[in-house]
């Protein structure tokens, strides 16, 4: 009988609130060290903590998209344990009565779907940040009091692929509902995988991983550790529980403490915080606003017909997916390749977004339903797509000023293939020889003769007839 693994996540997000969740200031990434901070973040004796209320607010959203069961009443916690980063001696989190319970995030394995058990999500305060050297320790405390949620499955992942699946997803998840930036490399998303293997039915000895810098490499510290973790099995040795780093460079875990007793936190209700309850118009309003979720727009996009490669490559880009939001009534096949292509290669080249460019929401709308209906080709549209991006001007004033409307006079139509058609006829008499190949070179002459200008569906259209008369 070989191996069972079992994983189980751990995942810490900061929430997108402006300020910190017991102070008013500032919660953002990249200040200048120890700048964003008072007394209440240094934990000074006599401050009192106030509660932020947008921090409710983003973890209802987190909640909804999660799947979790929400708790009304609750209250915060103090988890005391002392450590160089953490100068009030303890934490302010929540216990005994998370904001949620029982949720799950469903993952699509080899089209195998798969739903991932989240046992709790509770809301805290981060720590400082230290700043390790080779003689001292500094610490920055702009991320104390930075507000968090942490979301713990149940131990039900069996494979690094599943882990990884159910990270993606719950980033995917967190983003759209605007919760948090989930941005792992700035450590706004720290994900702590716990570790085992067993033979039996019951579970093996847990190893939790930290300091883990990528979704990728939580795949990668999982898989090394079943490997380090079955080789220590197979000789007969004993398993430690214990707390290891990953190391990115060696793809490796190092070990950082063995845990030779639980941690006992004394937690006890925090005295200076009021307990919360949480109305069912409190949540339905911090949830009025939530935008759709990936899977509606994936369902949609794959019933408009839009390739899955290419819905994939939308989902992943949630401004783009946003901006086409507001255009489900057109051609979406039309609009993503748009978005995904010539414009996206503007916004890249110049390094803008949409929203700082002249394309408005009508003028993408006429450009959809121009190209829809052929009255524009894809080479008039890369013609114009500067003018488009950078002008006030309407689609039609751009086409007029630079004399590209497509011609749809059928008698000049009639008069351009008679013209090809005289002029190429050995290319004629091959097609009707049967190479069907030499109706497509026709039809590029004709686009040449004409200036690119032709209306092409019905100058192709044209062509056949008479070629086959």
């Amino acid at each position: 009988m070989d191996y069972k693994i079992t994983v189980g996540i751990e995942v810490h997000c900061e929430l997108k609130t402006k300020e910190k969740i017991f102070s008013p200031s500032l919660s953002c990434y990249g200040s200048m060290a120890n700048t964003n901070i008072n007394v209440i973040d240094l934990g000074y004796p006599g401050t009192l903590p106030l509660l932020n209320k947008e921090v409710l607010e983003y973890a209802i959203r987190a909640c909804k998209v999660l799947n979790l069961n929400i708790t009304h009443d609750m209250h915060f916690d103090r988890k005391n344990y002392f450590y160089a980063d953490n100068p009030k001696n303890f934490q302010i989190t929540q216990n005994e009565t998370p904001i949620g319970r029982d949720g799950y995030v469903e993952i699509d394995v080899d089209g195998v779907k798969k739903k991932i058990e989240i046992l709790e999500m509770h809301i805290e305060e981060d720590t400082s940040k230290s700043v390790h050297g080779e003689k001292s320790s500094l610490l920055d405390f702009n991320r104390a009091g930075v507000p968090l949620i942490e979301i713990v499955t149940k131990p039900c992942i069996n494979s690094s692929v599943e882990a990884v699946k159910y990270l993606e997803k719950l980033r995917e998840l967190l983003l759209y509902a605007n919760v948090s930036d989930c941005k792992i490399e700035e450590g706004s998303m720290r994900c702590e995988p716990n570790v085992s293997i067993s033979k039996t039915e019951k579970f093996g000895t847990k190893v939790e991983v930290k300091n883990i810098g990528s979704i990728s490499n939580v795949g990668e510290a999982i898989e090394y550790e079943v490997a380090r973790q079955k080789e220590i099995l197979e000789k007969g040795e004993v398993l430690k529980e214990q707390t290891r780093r990953f190391d990115d460079k060696t793809k490796t875990t190092i070990l950082m403490r063995v845990k030779e007793t639980g941690n006992d936190y004394r937690y006890f209700p925090e005295p200076d915080i009021p307990f919360v309850h949480l109305t069912d118009e409190f949540i339905e309003k911090s949830l009025h606003d939530l935008p759709r979720m990936p899977d509606d727009r994936r369902n949609d996009y794959e019933k408009a017909g839009i390739l899955p490669i290419n819905i994939e490559k939308i989902i992943a880009n949630k401004a783009l997916s946003d901006y086409l939001e507001r255009f489900l009534d057109i051609n979406l096949v039309i609009a993503s390749n748009l978005l995904l292509g010539d414009i996206s290669a503007y916004l890249n080249k110049n390094n803008i977004s949409i929203s700082d460019t002249k394309l408005t929401d009508d003028k993408f709308r006429d450009l959809v339903n121009k190209l829809d209906k052929k009255e524009i080709s894809n080479k008039i549209f890369k013609d114009i797509l500067n003018d488009i991006m950078e002008t006030d001007k309407n689609i039609n004033t751009i086409l007029d000023d630079k004399g590209l409307n497509l011609i749809n006079d059928d008698s000049l139509i009639d008069t351009l293939i008679d013209k090809v058609l005289s002029d190429n006829s050995d290319i004629v008499n091959q097609y009707k020889s049967g190479n069907e190949r030499s109706a497509k070179a026709l039809m590029g002459l004709l686009m040449k003769e004409g200036k690119g200008k032709i209306n092409p569906s019905s100058a192709n259209q044209k062509l056949m007839e008479k070629l086959n008369s």
